[in-house]
């Protein structure tokens, strides 16, 4: 294998790839152009993890390559990393949702409860998307609902709705403002973070006063 095949572009073709799929699918799921994706769809064809079938492409999960390259990405992105980043790539309805929801409107500035040991993510799922969601899991031995470790705890829903914030699909401001507030023991101080934020007049003063002061 051809080091210059580990590059940012095919672990995100691989990741994306279904095992029956085509070049345009795929630039359209990872944001990609036709022309780049064709690039390196092609070296893969040429690496024999895809065989070319009609106007689409079959992936050759017992090549070689394939496997160097998928135990590559499951050894060194960091399993909360790779859950997150693949998500957008699965061309899923999904949106983060209740504490991921929160993470991502606070722009990281406030997650509770969650460690490497028990780190669950917190999402929404078009229930019609569901079956290709376990797909990936299963492609990427990501865990979903589980006790233990990083997992997807998914919502299954019809009609879904969500806001694109750029990176991921979430659920919109005000529905996570409900959420918190409705949880207010634990995110009383998440909502002061997105009242000095966004000026949402919320009302909430939860810093710790300095008793040096």
């Amino acid at each position: 294998m051809d080091i210059e095949m580990l590059n940012p572009y095919v672990v995100r073709i691989l990741i994306s790839a279904r095992d029956q799929d085509s070049i345009s699918s795929i630039a359209k799921r990872i944001g990609l152009s036709y022309g780049w994706t064709h690039k390196w769809v092609s070296a893969l064809i040429k690496e024999g993890v895809f065989k070319e079938k009609w106007k689409g492409i079959i992936l050759q999960k017992d090549n070689p390559t394939y496997k160097k390259i998928m135990q590559f990405i499951k050894n060194t992105i960091n399993p909360i990393s790779l859950c997150y980043s693949a998500l957008p790539l699965m061309g899923i309805s999904y949106s983060l949702t209740q504490t991921d929801a929160v993470y991502v409107w606070t722009k990281g500035g406030y997650n509770i409860a969650r460690y490497k040991k028990f780190y669950p993510i917190f999402i929404k799922i078009e229930k019609k998307d569901y079956q290709l969601f376990l797909y990936y899991c299963n492609k990427l031995d990501l865990k979903v609902k589980s006790k233990t470790g990083v997992f997807f705890e998914p919502k299954l829903v019809e009609g879904l709705i969500s806001v694109n914030n750029g990176q991921y699909n979430v659920d919109s401001l005000e529905e996570t403002i409900n959420f918190m507030k409705k949880n207010i023991y634990n995110f009383e101080p998440a909502l002061e973070m997105i009242d000095e934020m966004y000026h949402k007049k919320l009302g909430y003063k939860y810093k710790e006063i300095n008793s040096l002061s």
